[in-house]
């Protein structure tokens, strides 16, 4: 039996080794590499090429949904199955725009986690339960479209700057993180605010949490 190669990308160390176990006690499923970073994770992908990536939404440096949509952008035969603590709409609404094919909350059972990798690397989707019958039965508030609206105008760069920024980071950081200089994220923040008529870093982040960029758990330090 061919097996399934798996990518776990998973910043807690002692979620993605539980993630591990479970998975090596599948014989048709071999976990060829595991990230801890959105970036961390774009680059395993790029060389490892693995049929499905299973992906936490709240990566630091590079979030789950960005890092998705360039793992889909690059190698659109991947498939993303997106991991989150939260159900929210926006967030699995993102995930799908995205191009995540599956998105399953952390409290699934081990084998619904299996089953949904075999299940999107078969080329059909998969949602944990709760999540299918809101696809289903209901449309996403108004708020959280215009929000994935403007997301929409940002570009990839943009994005990245602004989850470091809404993540703390000061410039110089930042700029050493993307390979790009000072002046260059400075550019970035300024373009940031004045597409989404913000005016200060406080603003940025708050925006970040509302857009699904950052969860509202991640320690921030405002600059």
């Amino acid at each position: 039996m061919k097996q399934i190669t798996v990518l776990l990308a998973e910043d807690h160390m002692i979620v993605r080794e539980g993630l591990r176990k479970l998975l090596a006690t599948e014989t048709d499923l071999e976990v060829v590499g595991e990230a801890e970073t959105g970036r961390q994770a774009v680059a395993l992908a790029k060389k490892l090429r693995p049929a499905v990536v299973v992906m936490d939404i709240a990566m630091p440096l590079l979030n789950g949904l960005e890092a998705t949509r360039q793992i889909h952008k690059i190698l659109p035969g991947t498939k993303v199955l997106m991991l989150s603590a939260h159900s929210d709409d926006a967030y699995v609404d993102q995930a799908i725009a995205v191009g995540a094919v599956g998105f399953l909350l952390k409290q699934t059972s081990a084998h619904d986690l299996s089953r949904a990798i075999r299940e999107v690397q078969a080329g059909k989707t998969f949602f944990s339960p709760t999540i299918a019958r809101r696809l289903h039965d209901q449309k996403l508030p108004a708020n959280g479209k215009a929000l994935r609206k403007q997301v929409a105008h940002l570009s990839s760069r943009e994005l990245e700057v602004l989850q470091l920024i809404a993540e703390g980071q000061p410039n110089k950081q930042v700029a050493d993180e993307l390979s790009i200089s000072i002046k260059t994220v400075e550019k970035h923040r300024q373009n940031l605010m004045q597409k989404l008529n913000l005016h200060d870093v406080a603003g940025l982040t708050r925006y970040a949490i509302g857009a699904g960029i950052i969860e509202s758990s991640v320690q921030l330090t405002i600059v």
